[in-house]
């Protein structure tokens, strides 16, 4: 059986199951009242794990929430089609599919075999986290050409390899491995 939170106890990042569905808890607020008899209200601002809506609710400090079935799991990525992307448990060796809202702009960043995390919700594949950084081949860039950063521009932009152009220095030529960050999608070195 899974234990019991009080919402008092609810704190920013922690998960908590409220209405069959599975929450992040993005901020928690407790207010306590002047007055004797009136009740402590803690209001949270919430992220559905399962559809990514964020809200606030309010909720009576001794409310009680199941802590979710909630896992997370090596997984690498294999492929995307018309079904969805399909990832490799690294666990159980099981091909798990995520569809394109659970996926979101994570494509960006996935070649085949890269390696992440994958959130699991009673069982089932609900979402997945990505690495800070990730490596990828440039597949487009301009050649430099002498006196380019004279003009006070240092970058170039570029293509990598799934298809996300981003700006990169002008050293950087076809066929070389870059540094991606994941959350800026900003260039962040050499591979």
């Amino acid at each position: 059986m899974a234990s019991l939170l009080e919402a008092i106890e609810i704190k920013r990042k922690m998960l908590f199951e409220f209405e069959n569905a599975p929450y992040y808890c993005m901020d928690a607020d407790v207010s306590s009242p002047s007055a004797r008899g009136a009740q402590t209200l803690v209001r949270l601002k919430m992220r559905n794990m399962l559809t990514n809506a964020v809200f606030e609710k309010t909720f009576k400090a001794g409310e009680k929430f199941k802590e979710p079935d909630m896992v997370t799991v090596p997984a690498s990525y294999l492929y995307s089609d018309g079904d969805g992307s399909h990832f490799l448990d690294q666990e159980s060796f099981e091909t798990l599919t995520l569809t394109e809202g659970m996926v979101g702009n994570a494509l960006d960043f996935l070649v085949e075999g890269a390696m992440l995390q994958l959130h699991k919700y009673n069982g089932n594949p609900i979402g997945l986290t990505l690495p800070q950084f990730v490596e990828l081949d440039v597949v487009e860039t301009e050649p430099a050409t002498r006196g380019d950063s004279s003009s006070g521009s240092s970058a170039k932009p570029a293509k990598l390899e799934t298809g996300l152009e981003i700006r990169v220095p002008l050293f950087m030529k076809v066929g070389e491995k870059v540094k991606v960050s994941t959350e800026t999608r900003d260039f962040a070195g050499r591979a």
